[in-house]
């Protein structure tokens, strides 16, 4: 595995936000963490980055033990996260928030890794000058993406990436994740959206209370009729 989760423990004041959790994301694989408003996935996501500490529990990337680096770090060991809420720099240039997720680099493609990104995203490319608060919802998720693709991520964390997408754009997005785990790219993906999220993946976990409730392939999870109604309410659709 890429990435091993063991026995993690998130504590915030008295809310045990993740208990015990335990994952692992193969090298080649797209995995999906699911669950309702609340079950911890966001709170899971942003103590795998280092944002925020762990109680208890492992985290190793590539053979490697996490637990002390901080976020920058683990950047440089090219595990990447795209936070809920895009969160990019309205009050920069596309360009600008670009060169931002290359910072902790030292070699010297890292402009001609943007024009790739450009290349990726041609709507980004048509408007580099512009403050990224001009960009459209899409154009700021797509944004938000090209700036972990610049640190070269071996795996990418997504939290919520549809939030707030209309569907012609939903679906494009999820093209998107599928292109980048051929590009090589593992993911880790949270997501509302079930059903779109369980038929990219390979497998899954769903969470309640900060806890794995079920877990396995993604397309018996799929299958599985009581799994909305018990663990995820109507995000499904």
């Amino acid at each position: 595995m890429l990435l091993e989760v063991e026995d993690l423990d998130v504590v915030y004041g008295r809310t045990h936000a993740v208990k015990t959790m335990s994952l692992g994301v193969g090298g080649d694989e797209i995995v999906t963490v699911l669950g309702a408003n609340g079950a911890g996935k966001s709170s899971l996501l942003k103590a795998l980055h280092g944002m925020v500490p762990i109680q208890s529990g492992s985290i190793k990337f590539d053979g490697e033990d996490l637990n002390t680096l901080t976020s920058a770090q683990r950047v440089e060991r090219r595990l990447a996260l795209v936070p809920e809420g895009r969160q990019i720099l309205v009050s920069m240039t596309v360009h600008e928030n670009l060169l931002i997720g290359g910072c902790k680099r030292r070699d010297k493609s890292l402009l001609a890794d943007i024009e790739t990104i450009y290349d990726r995203f041609p709507n980004l490319g048509s408007r580099r000058d512009s403050q990224a608060s001009t960009l459209s919802g899409g154009e700021q998720q797509m944004l938000s993406i090209g700036r972990a693709l610049v640190s070269r991520p071996r795996l990418i964390m997504l939290d919520e990436p549809s939030l707030g997408l209309s569907p012609i754009l939903v679906e494009s997005l999820f093209e998107l994740i599928k292109s980048l785990n051929s590009d090589g790219i593992a993911i880790l993906l949270v997501e509302q959206n079930t059903k779109k999220a369980l038929e990219v993946a390979k497998r899954g976990y769903v969470m309640e209370l900060g806890a794995t409730v079920l877990e396995g392939d993604a397309n018996a999870l799929a299958k599985d009729s009581g799994l909305v109604h018990a663990y995820l309410g109507t995000t499904s659709n």
